[in-house]
């Protein structure tokens, strides 16, 4: 298995989940990487689900055997827009030792990486005694909702493993690993007030009627503290300290508080409660307005006081916040706090938890941590080490994946996720690429990993 030639024939595919116009390029997409575990020796099913099949695909041997689970996706984001390419985002091109394409890091890239390391390593060792489960949904850039019915029926199968190896995180460069030990989780709400039932001249009725720009702005106002942090009762309740070792891992991650105004193209940052902003990124909760609205949007002015306004607000949560309380915190206060004179309504979006865990010989390591995670962790660490020439950092991402929360809370595995797509990758946007040199070393890490953790 040439790992770039493989890549290319698997980006090839337009397996766009969001649009069911890519339904071919989905198909596509599924049945040529079940192809290739299958060539691997794997048993592969297709999990029906009610848009994109999740494939599930099982090398075991003796129960006895340690066994992991490798989770991935086969969907990209759309491609749009297209006139900001430099090349076609479904014609994969290599150049400046880069790999171009929509999904080449997210999550295509890192998939091959894998397969390619335990087809190298299965070459060498056939009967490597070590049970493996590939878990490779075509959901995940929509939010994976066929994953929880697939908890449902695959959960207690999927808990005979010990862990899970997950390469849907990041890293600062292709010199630098990052282990992610944690995932911000997620909140969604949006809420809408309405004044009067259309709307109305701003001379003829202005001064005498509540104005429904006027309470979003003050509702949404009243939800931050001076010092940044999110002014409703409870919110922090329940978060643990962070712990020393965790400032001193972000301490070597490298990146300034310059490098980081410049990276974002900003003069100062947000005010960020006890954190610095480094800091706030990655272990602190948040609430963002990502959507504001009402009255007239066109060019010029339109002199109207309008009938209604809306705000879309998101909150990423850290280990100790339970979603569904928060968002009925968040709903509960923004109720306390609207003007009586506009109605409100309120939608509940998505919940997801975040999700935490800490490797092994560290301050806040759990008593009880199973000995095959620990294990691995350390394997994992040591590969990374020897094919990068340097240490992991240990570092809590700011995003969220929930189904990995998911897998936690149903089948009870843990993830050790190696991230391998770097900032410089453009994941979501025009010209996304992978590192080829960054995706050598990944692989001959990973194939010293399916050897250690396979006890040979």
């Amino acid at each position: 298995m040439d790992a770039v030639t493989t890549l290319i024939e698997y980006l090839k595919f337009p397996s766009v989940s969001t649009d069911s116009n890519y339904s071919v390029g989905m198909q596509g997409a599924r049945n040529y990487i079940s192809g290739q575990l299958e060539v691997l020796g794997f048993s592969v099913e297709n999990i029906k689900t009610n848009l994109h099949p999740i494939l599930l695909a099982e090398r075991h041997g003796d129960p006895e055997w340690p066994h992991v689970v490798l989770y991935g996706h086969y969907d990209v984001q759309p491609a749009d827009p297209f006139e900001r390419w430099s090349s076609a985002p479904f014609d994969p091109e290599v150049r400046d030792g880069r790999i171009y394409a929509r999904g080449a890091a997210d999550n295509k890239g890192p998939t091959i990486v894998h397969m390619t390391a335990l087809q190298r390593v299965l070459k060498k060792h056939p009967n490597l005694p070590l049970n493996i489960t590939y878990v490779i949904e075509g959901e995940e850039e929509i939010g994976s909702p066929s994953m929880p019915k697939f908890f449902d029926d695959y959960a207690e199968r999927l808990s005979q493993a010990d862990y899970m190896l997950v390469s849907d995180t990041g890293s600062p460069s292709n010199k630098q690993i990052v282990i992610t030990t944690a995932l911000r989780g997620l909140i969604d709400v949006e809420i809408k007030v309405t004044g009067a039932k259309v709307d109305l001249h701003s001379g003829i009725h202005g001064g005498a009627v509540y104005n429904p720009l006027q309470a979003i702005s003050e509702i949404c106002a009243s939800l931050h503290n001076t010092d940044g942090t999110v002014n409703i009762p409870g919110f922090y309740n329940g978060i643990a300290p962070l712990e020393d070792w965790e400032r001193s891992q972000l301490d070597r991650y490298p990146e300034s508080l310059e490098s980081y105004k410049e990276l974002l193209g900003v003069s100062s940052f947000a005010p960020c409660g006890n954190l610095t902003p480094l800091e706030a990124v990655r272990f602190g909760p948040t609430l963002e307005f990502n959507g504001m609205g009402g009255g007239y949007q066109g060019e010029g002015s339109k002199t109207v006081i309008p009938s209604e306004a809306f705000a879309k607000i998101t909150c990423r949560l850290v280990d100790g916040q339970d979603p569904t309380t928060i968002q009925e915190m968040v709903i509960a206060t923004i109720k306390e706090r609207c003007p009586k004179q506009v109605e409100l309504t309120v939608r509940r979006g998505a919940v997801a938890p975040a999700y935490l865990v800490i490797p092994p010989d560290r301050s806040n390591t759990p008593k009880k941590q199973p000995l095959a995670l620990a294990n691995a962790f350390r394997c994992v660490a040591t590969a990374i080490t020897n094919n990068f020439e340097k240490e992991p950092i240990y570092l809590r991402e700011g995003g969220s994946i929930p189904v990995i929360a998911d897998f936690k809370q149903r089948a009870g595995l843990d993830a050790i996720m190696v991230g391998l797509f770097t900032p410089i990758d453009n994941l979501h946007a025009p010209d996304e690429s992978f590192d080829l040199e960054l995706m050598n070393k990944a692989i001959a890490t990973f194939e010293e990993v399916f050897i250690s953790i396979s006890n040979l």
